[in-house]
């Protein structure tokens, strides 16, 4: 079955079930097969301001909660409390020097899974590191993987060429990109996106 014809049945199931997505890893159908992976900051963000939810796991949620995917979050408190301008300063540092930086927990588990949604803000052209740390953990091989940004004016930038780069037998499509100041009201951007895969 192609890939949109499984959105479809998804999307198809959970309006006529009223079904909602769950969080943290947990099971949902058994037909969903779809996990999102995604880094997202919160505090102190470029437009929004300081905010308690990143508006990265905001989109991540409207994901979750449309196609009843699962979600794993990559989890690091480096830049807990930083302002807005030292953190993307350090992000820069990052991204130049090819820094890693550690992630809490270990990796999932993606055997069970045929889709995975790899989402995060664009720093500096591209994820941030602490997302290519986890990719090194990661087996996609053979899986869709379908990139996903927030940004104020970046779009995709390379996100998912990188993506491609570092799972080249992966099957990485065409991307969504979202400003950070509309997720809060833009729910249904998202859904309008996941009807056209």
């Amino acid at each position: 079955m192609r890939f949109r014809n499984i959105i479809a049945t998804m999307l198809a199931i959970c309006v006529a079930s009223g079904c909602k997505g769950q969080t943290n890893n947990q099971k949902t159908d058994k037909m969903s097969k779809s996990i999102v992976i995604f880094f997202s900051h919160a505090g102190d963000n470029y437009s929004v301001g300081n905010v308690e939810v990143g508006n990265t796991k905001i989109v991540a949620d409207y994901i979750t909660d449309i196609i009843g995917a699962d979600q794993f979050e990559i989890v690091t408190h480096k830049y807990d409390g930083m302002a807005y301008t030292p953190l993307i300063e350090l992000a820069k540092k990052e991204a130049a020097d090819g820094e890693l930086p550690p992630y809490e927990g270990k990796a999932p588990d993606l055997a069970a899974y045929d889709t995975a949604f790899i989402g995060g803000p664009v720093w500096w052209g591209t994820y941030p590191q602490v997302m290519f740390t986890l990719f090194k953990d990661i087996n996609l091989d053979g899986k869709t993987v379908i990139p996903f940004t927030t940004h104020e004016g970046s779009g995709l930038a390379s996100c998912a060429s990188d993506v491609k780069k570092q799972f080249p037998k992966a099957k990485v499509t065409q991307g969504f990109s979202i400003y950070g100041h509309e997720v809060r009201s833009g729910k249904s951007k998202v859904e309008k996106w996941l009807k056209s895969l």
